[in-house]
């Protein structure tokens, strides 16, 4: 009798726990398209006033979405040497120098500033007006995610690796090497420091929501690093996830303590708590066969960025 009541509760459990992990929740799936010729949304950010979302396209430019009735403007770029004649709807990569070519965003919540990665010119930041941003810092091969901390303001960011540039990764058969960093910018000080070496294909990388560590994505290797910025396990890292796919970009969730992490090859979303432990995944259906760059959830939402798409994906309940 007692085996039977226990095999009843562990059935109970699991079905709650499973029900929580594969809900049917974000099923409504709505477009944010790009001006003409405009593509590769990678990154999706939200200002402190929850205007947005901004997002970096490959022709250089920073993008900010006004609503359905205006769409998509411009807000930002990042070369001093841009045109929009010779610029805007480009792909070619060989006009990265000219161009730009913003990859990440994340905004310090507490100055309105936005901060910028691009994959030619380094480390860059825009006031709340926008226009030309500032060269902050530079002399990368291909800086890729960042995450503002903005209590300290201290920005974290990864530089995909030591030996190869955005073109190198364009070309078919390609793969990156475990050359990749974690790096910390101090912008009292315009100090660089770096915090991990040997990434396999360094993703976006994310701040909890107490500041006492950074989660890293190995897109290569399939796992993600912890790396510890406060307390007794200060400066070390450690393995935080494995077998979850290929994580690209990590984002805080809207719950303190949690993330979402973008998982390129399997295009789904996945929220996880500080213990590792997946809570939702949400099948990113209209992704199949693509690239996932990032999931940002806001307001309810979840917007879903690529480099091969001219929209941002907006699932909603």
């Amino acid at each position: 009798m007692k085996t039977s009541i226990l095999l009843v509760v562990n059935f109970i459990v699991w079905f709650f726990l499973l029900g929580s992990v594969f809900s049917n929740d974000y099923t409504t799936f709505n477009k944010l398209v790009l001006p003409p010729s405009v593509s590769s949304p990678q990154s999706a950010a939200f200002d402190r006033a929850g205007e947005g979302p901004y997002v970096t396209v490959a022709d250089g430019r920073i993008l900010k979405w006004k609503g359905p009735a205006v769409g998509f403007v411009d807000f930002a770029y990042t070369s001093p040497n841009r045109t929009k004649e010779l610029c805007d709807g480009t792909q070619d990569l060989k006009l990265g120098l000219i161009c730009g070519r913003p990859v990440a965003l994340s905004f310090n919540y507490k100055t309105s500033d936005l901060y910028i990665t691009d994959a030619f010119l380094g480390l860059l930041v825009v006031g709340f007006n926008g226009g030309l941003a500032t060269q902050v810092s530079s002399g990368y091969s291909y800086l890729s995610g960042i995450d503002v901390e903005s209590y300290t303001g201290n920005v974290y960011m990864t530089d995909a690796g030591l030996t190869y540039n955005m073109r190198n990764s364009a070309k078919p058969g390609n793969t990156p090497d475990s050359t990749g960093r974690l790096l910390k910018f101090d912008p009292r000080t315009q100090r660089v420091t770096v915090l991990l070496n040997g990434l396999a294909g360094g993703g976006g990388p994310a701040v909890s929501s107490d500041r006492k560590y950074v989660l890293v994505p190995e897109y290569v290797t399939k796992k993600i690093q912890r790396y510890w910025v406060q307390g007794p396990n200060k400066g070390t890292n450690e393995v935080f996830m494995t077998t979850i796919g290929s994580p690209n970009n990590i984002k805080r969730a809207a719950n303190d303590g949690e993330f979402w992490v973008a998982v390129e090859k399997q295009a789904q979303g996945l929220r996880v708590n500080g213990s590792a432990m997946v809570l939702q995944t949400v099948p990113l259906t209209q992704f199949l066969d693509i690239n996932v760059a990032v999931v940002q959830e806001m307001n309810g939402s979840l917007f879903v960025g690529s480099n091969d798409t001219d929209f941002v994906g907006v699932y909603t309940n």
